[in-house]
């Protein structure tokens, strides 16, 4: 289920953004962040990529015009990756029909109880991952 919704949604918000869900991923994270900015570390531990993964991709992204990386004055190792306008715009633009897809292929076909037993299913897997770590 979770690999054929995930392509699912790959592609519809490829289709209808121009985004990989990677993009959609990290560009969530800038937006949810105060400054549209985040140390790379900090990024690639939200998202749980690798760092080589990140790294790769943010220059992928910054090539596309949607994220740029800032040097940090406090670390000369150290760099902050940030949103830009593009980036705002792509993610702005993008939002709105992936949330419709998620709704529609997922919510819409579920009771309200259903809803509530998906939750409590979710919570406890997670806890129990979390408690793994």
């Amino acid at each position: 289920m979770q690999a054929q919704l995930q392509a699912q949604l790959h592609r519809r918000l490829q289709a209808d953004s121009g985004l990989s869900y990677a993009d959609f991923d990290v560009l969530v994270a800038l937006t949810d962040r105060a400054g549209d900015r985040m140390r790379v570390l900090e990024l690639a531990e939200a998202l749980q990529w690798e760092k080589s993964r990140l790294s790769h991709h943010l220059s992928r992204m910054q090539k596309r015009g949607l994220v740029e990386r800032q040097e940090c004055a406090d670390d000369a190792r150290g760099a902050f990756v940030v949103l830009t306008a593009d980036g705002r715009r792509a993610i702005e633009g993008a939002a709105p029909a992936h949330v419709e897809a998620v709704r529609e292929l997922v919510f819409d076909g579920l009771a309200p109880a259903d809803v509530e037993a998906l939750t409590r299913i979710s919570e406890t897997v997670l806890d129990r991952v979390r408690a793994a770590c």
